[in-house]
């Protein structure tokens, strides 16, 4: 590697964004409409409707809080606008973006209405836009670097060639001191043993396999009557060639690589903080969702390989797609960051497309926008453990 730096934005707790947007962060799905209109008066500003936030509780809860106030502390966030239905749950959101020590500011409804909601909202939007506006990028070690990956649509040519690729990346960043997540816990059924064996320790190995067994325990079993086919693996995985979850979960292990071992195990959105290295996240294997629990941890940069071709973006953390497909490549081109059909034509060897993958990922925290930020994929989903009260 020539590059061991990347140029991007430090903000107030010292953590490093390559975005610098300013986020309108509606609390619950009452309060999309205002956050829609104040991202509309001020251009520039980013809202992120949702779908939930009302009688929720327990851990369901407690996830909901970690999501919204892990999206406002991600580095790739410069300030954050919170608009609520009410003021408590809102000060509770405001509250923990505020401990990063970036600009951050509530607005509730109730007492208010939206227009008057939707005035005083716009005119900080406003403030924090203008503010943001100076901030300038600075070179920052790629030891800074926080980022995470999941796959999806994946076919054969995922686990010969696209998962490999951000495998040999892994490898290569985790000897730098990169901190490097992945996840999708369903998707790792049937190679969870090997899995294990690639913890830094018998601890984080007997951790990773409680919480692989919990997914079985509590969604698996219940269910287990029901008819799960098309779900893992999926329709599209089947027509790409794999027909058991045992292919599936072995060809998704190639993207953590040969050498680098997994430090701890993260809960969703968990934030981690045991320093640099690989971590494994508990998180739903649909796309969106896990992306977005990702983010939410505090990852600014997602590497996305694909087989059979994805959309997926996410509103503030950048998703790099790279595909082996030659056919994706083809029809899909629009939506594809990196193209390394090249291995399995024999025309580039796993290591070149490694680098590859570093050059492209080095360029997208300079500033390059990724397809799917050009296309306008902003996907935001919530993980929703149970019925709401």
């Amino acid at each position: 590697m020539a590059a061991q730096s990347f140029w991007g934005y430090r903000r107030e707790n010292g953590r490093v964004g390559i975005r610098n947007h300013v986020v309108i962060l509606p609390l619950d799905d009452l309060s999309n409409a205002p956050c829609e209109a104040v991202a509309n008066n001020i251009k520039g500003t980013l809202a992120l409707p949702h779908a939930y936030g009302r009688l929720q509780f327990g851990e369901d809860l407690e996830l909901h809080f970690r999501t919204l106030i892990g999206t406002g502390s991600n580095p790739n966030v410069a300030a954050c606008i919170v608009i609520g239905i009410e003021p408590g749950w809102t000060g509770r959101v405001v509250d923990g973006i505020a401990k990063t020590g970036k600009p951050v500011e509530g607005f509730s409804i109730e007492g208010n209405g939206d227009l008057n909601t939707i005035a005083a909202a716009s005119r900080k939007a406003h403030e924090f836009l203008q503010w943001a506006s100076e901030f300038r990028r600075e070179e920052c070690s790629i030891s800074e670097m926080f980022l995470s990956t999941k796959c999806g649509e994946s076919d054969t040519t995922s686990g010969l060639a696209s998962n490999p690729t951000v495998g040999d990346l892994i490898d290569k960043f985790d000897a730098l001191g990169v901190t490097t997540c992945f996840g999708e816990t369903s998707e790792l059924t049937g190679a969870e043993k090997v899995c294990a064996t690639r913890a830094a320790t018998p601890e984080v190995g007997e951790k990773f396999f409680s919480t692989w067994q919990a997914y079985m325990d509590e969604v698996i079993e219940p269910n287990k009557t029901s008819d799960l086919s098309e779900s893992q693996p999926t329709k599209g995985n089947i027509a790409g060639g794999l027909t058991t979850i045992e292919e599936k979960a072995f060809g998704n292990l190639q993207k953590i690589g040969k050498r680098a071992k997994f430090i701890d195990v993260l809960g969703p959105a968990e934030e981690p903080n045991k320093g640099p290295g690989l971590y494994f996240m508990d998180t739903s294997s649909a796309a969106a969702e896990c992306v977005t629990l990702q983010a939410a941890a505090g990852f600014v940069v997602h590497l996305f390989p694909t087989g059979q071709g994805n959309v997926i973006g996410n509103p503030i953390e950048p998703v790099i797609k790279l595909t082996a497909n030659p056919r994706t490549v083809r029809t899909m081109r629009e939506h594809v960051d990196l193209d390394v059909s090249g291995i399995l034509r024999r025309e580039m060897t796993l290591d070149e497309a490694g680098d590859a993958l570093i050059d492209m990922t080095l360029r997208t925290c300079n500033g390059r926008l990724t397809c799917a930020e050009v296309l306008g994929h902003r996907e935001f989903v919530f993980t929703k453990l149970y019925r709401s009260a």
